[in-house]
């Protein structure tokens, strides 16, 4: 009888639980991803560069890449790692550059992850200071264009 109760008890769990509001993560919609690297890839065009742009999910999925025409062909790992690195780190690529460049003791976080690209070009998204993705441009001629026609992709889905 004890098995019986035990194992119908142990069969409502999961019932009981799912019954429940569970809280939600923020998250970054398709649509909202899409027109982030839509824009970023018109505003590098506008500059008359082709380049790539992607957008990761908080964990590092991607949801969007974009390759403009003629853009070269490392332009899809080179968008694709600093959306990575991005979103896996929380923090702008370039500046996590610097802080390698200028630290010799954390040269080994450049080996931590085959798919991090530590190079200027990629943003973290935030949305109420809520991490939820990351964005990386790669084919401009310096990274501080690439980052720039990140940060109109950000701009225009109101990313902080």
């Amino acid at each position: 009888m004890i098995r019986k109760l035990a194992l119908a008890a142990l069969l409502a769990a999961p019932a009981a639980a799912s019954a429940q509001s569970l809280p939600t993560a923020p998250y970054l919609p398709l649509d909202l991803a899409s027109k982030a690297a839509q824009t970023a890839l018109e505003a590098c065009a506008a500059e008359g560069y082709n380049v790539s742009v992607a957008v990761v999910a908080r964990d590092g999925s991607l949801k969007v890449h974009l390759k403009a025409d003629n853009s070269g062909p490392h332009t899809v790992g080179s968008s694709q790692g600093k959306a990575f690195t991005s979103a896996s780190m929380g923090r702008d690529t370039a500046g996590l550059a610097d802080f390698i460049g200028g630290n010799p003791q954390n040269d080994g976080l450049r080996d931590m992850d085959p798919r991090l690209v530590i190079q200027a070009g990629g943003l973290p998204i935030k949305v109420e200071g809520a991490l939820v993705g990351g964005i990386g441009v790669g084919g401009a001629p310096r990274g501080d264009i690439d980052a720039n026609c990140a940060r109109a992709g950000l701009d225009a889905i109101g990313a902080e």
